[in-house]
């Protein structure tokens, strides 16, 4: 199996994107290399519909926004999370992440993340059809992140992250090689409570612009794609309706900062191959073929709820929209948690409405460590 097989593959697996076309329009998705860093891992943001930048911090914020830390109750926590993915089409491709933080003091906060991506097992065969034995693609990432509050209210973060993708599995030829870039997050994030408001308000902005890095190669630099760099913009709102009851509503937009191909008029895209990765962070909002009607059907919109009782058990639900020419993803998600001292869990469901998308039946799973509830129980 060549190069050219193999980021078929990764693009189909990871990029999700099930395309229903019809006779008039054609479809013109918005491509990366290592679109498995735009994978929700965690079950809570996963449950309200990828509407998580910013609800209210929790241990997996370094994907969503890790500005988010400096508020978050516990000094130190760890979670780690696993989806089985694309069960509909191939039953060993898994996502597996590990996440933790530790705060200092009531201003700042280090944080890091690991993100491992196994595309299962591939039959490897030469150019005649030969058998040549069995080959476990993978990708992963690893990145750490530091936060500080600048006011009561308000915060920031700048995260680090090395990417690793080997497509090839360790079948290395001529032209395959593993993959390597480093990239980038900025995050900014500001919560208030509203006190002059009969039931007491709290709201929130958060801002994450994600993967901001050099493009990565796996042909010796004779081809480069780019990173999924992302903008995320979100607000969330918690309505305390009493002591025990609390409900919270969330709305994500998100956009790739990638160049848009452009397949009439650049049909070997050698333009957009000479675009720089910090030239794509402003040129990616006007340059879609179709104009400034294509730039808004370049955005991937996102609406969450989450009903907590006692801070103890979770009821959520979301909706995920990105628009039929530019994947046509398209899913309700639902999700419920609980909360002891010790632990959390969490677990989430995909409900996809458009017709045979390999999205359906996903589950995620997460299981969250808080140290200080471990060191409460300890001490009584």
């Amino acid at each position: 199996m060549n190069y050219i097989k193999f980021c078929a593959l990764s693009l189909v697996v990871a990029t999700l994107t099930t395309i229903h076309a019809n006779a008039q329009d054609e479809p013109n998705p918005v491509t990366t290399a290592t679109p498995f860093l735009t994978i929700a891992p965690d079950s809570r943001g996963s449950a309200v519909g990828d509407a998580a930048g910013a609800i209210t911090p929790d241990i997996n914020s370094q994907y969503w926004n890790a500005a988010k830390y400096p508020f978050i109750t516990d000094d130190f926590g760890f979670s780690f999370s696993y989806t089985p993915w694309l069960r509909e089409l191939v039953n060993d491709i898994g996502l597996f992440y590990l996440a933790g933080h530790k705060k200092f003091g009531d201003l700042q906060s280090i944080s890091a993340s690991i993100k491992y991506f196994s595309l299962g097992e591939i039959q490897w065969t030469g150019d005649q059809g030969e058998d040549q034995g069995i080959i476990k693609p993978n990708e992963f990432s690893i990145d750490a992140a530091y936060s500080r509050k600048f006011s009561e209210y308000f915060s920031g973060a700048v995260a680090f992250r090395y990417i690793y993708s080997d497509l090839s599995g360790g079948a290395k030829t001529e032209y395959d090689q593993a993959g390597q870039s480093f990239a980038t997050d900025i995050a900014l994030y500001y919560q208030r409570e509203l006190r002059n408001s009969s039931i007491p308000v709290n709201y929130a902005v958060g801002l994450n612009i994600s993967n901001i890095g050099a493009k990565i190669s796996y042909t010796e630099g004779e081809l480069s794609e780019f990173l999924p760099t992302n903008f995320r913009l979100g607000t969330a709102w918690g309505f305390k309706l009493d002591d025990y009851n609390e409900i919270r509503a969330s709305v994500d937009m998100t956009k790739l900062l990638v160049p848009t191909p452009d397949n009439v008029n650049d049909p070997t895209g050698s333009e957009r191959a000479n675009i720089s990765p910090i030239k794509a962070l402003y040129s990616s909002w006007y340059d879609a073929p179709g104009g400034m009607q294509e730039e808004l059907h370049e955005i991937m919109w996102s609406i969450g709820a989450e009903y907590v009782y006692a801070e103890k058990f979770f009821v959520r639900g979301g909706y995920f929209y990105e628009h039929e020419m530019k994947g046509n993803r398209k899913f309700f998600s639902v999700g419920a948690g609980f909360e002891m001292n010790v632990f959390a869990l969490d677990v989430s469901y995909l409900i996809p409405t458009t017709p045979n998308s390999p999205l359906a039946n996903t589950l995620r799973f997460t299981l969250s460590f808080g140290v200080d509830g471990i060191r409460s129980m300890i001490n009584n």
